[in-house]
């Protein structure tokens, strides 16, 4: 019997989680549901010395991997992997893990959710009505079908949101380092200018790397067709939170559409607090079908490493020799 650390969770209760570990005959300790800092962290492994790791938000840090001797596996509970320490796993003989298809439809969904709330006022409307305002001859709204919009990260999800933003009659441009598209793909792949100087729309799809850290910045908002919408359902640190308030106070854009952003779960009121700013709390991801399916997939990954088979979705290469 191994033990399975759950630090932490986005849901309700572990009761999928458990039920595929103890099936298994392992032993699963369950963390505090809110994510712990890295000293907490560290400490619940310190206290555990887990064979397993499943991690939501929690920070897995190097010094979190030294603490479990007999670690075999950190399993992320999501896609990105800005959270856990991978060199460290990996030099500790660990495969680290995600689940990169859970939530491709949700958060292709809630990209669009955040474009039509924009394009047709909903948002705004909302707030209006609800404080008594009503003002039909105010509203200054578009026509979809008019639009041109660019997807940034054309990986699952960029395609997922292409495909769905050019049903709605929409033209759609794309740019990803390793993007490839062929006459079937729904968008047009161009180069970085080429997109932020003619979208009206502009869409992140972005995982956060060092590389990716902060790449919406002063520079390219300026290079942003003037009253464009900016788009950020990927990782709230992809964009620059004052570059972002600075291009709409001067009103180089239209707006944005943010369902993460920097400093997360205490967002700065500057940028989310405005008008023209549409805000969601990370929560892209999730549908009662997409996290059944993450659950289920993160649970039966650690199963699959602890009873010696290689994971599915592997995201680092363990060295052989560090156990």
């Amino acid at each position: 019997m191994s033990t399975v650390l759950l630090t932490d969770r986005a849901w309700p209760d572990d009761g999928i989680e458990r039920r595929i570990i103890e099936d298994a005959g392992h032993e699963l300790i369950a963390g505090p549901a809110v994510a712990g800092d890295e000293a907490a962290i560290e400490a619940l492994v310190r206290a555990h010395r887990p064979e397993a790791i499943m991690t939501c938000w929690a920070p897995v840090s190097a010094a979190a991997i030294a603490a479990a001797p007999s670690l075999r596996i950190v399993a992320r509970m999501g896609v990105g992997l800005d959270n856990i320490a991978r060199d460290a796993a990996s030099q500790a003989g660990a495969w680290v893990t995600n689940v990169p298809d859970y939530c491709v439809e949700e958060v292709s969904d809630h990209a669009l959710a955040l474009i039509f709330a924009w394009a047709r006022g909903i948002a705004r409307f909302d707030a209006q009505v609800k404080a008594g305002t009503w003002n039909p001859a105010g509203a200054r709204l578009r026509r979809l079908a008019n639009l041109t919009a660019g997807v940034i990260g054309f990986g699952r999800i960029g395609r997922t949101t292409a495909r769905k933003l050019h049903a709605l009659g929409i033209r759609v441009l794309a740019y990803g380092t390793h993007a490839a598209t062929s006459s079937s793909e729904p968008a047009a792949l161009v180069s970085l200018e080429t997109l932020l100087g003619s979208s009206d729309i502009v869409v992140f799809h972005l995982p956060l790397t060092p590389q990716t850290h902060h790449f919406v910045d002063a520079a390219l908002l300026a290079a942003m067709k003037p009253g464009a919408f900016l788009v950020n359902v990927s990782r709230g640190a992809v964009v620059d939170t004052a570059a972002l308030v600075a291009a709409l106070e001067r009103g180089t854009l239209s707006g944005a559409g943010i369902d993460v952003v920097e400093g997360e779960p205490d967002p700065p009121i500057e940028l989310v607090g405005r008008a023209d700013v549409i805000a969601t709390p990370h929560v892209a991801f999730s549908s009662d079908a997409s996290l059944i399916e993450l659950r289920t997939s993160a649970a039966n990954e650690v199963v699959r490493v602890l009873a010696g088979d290689a994971p599915r979705f592997a995201c680092n290469a363990p060295s052989l020799h560090a156990r």
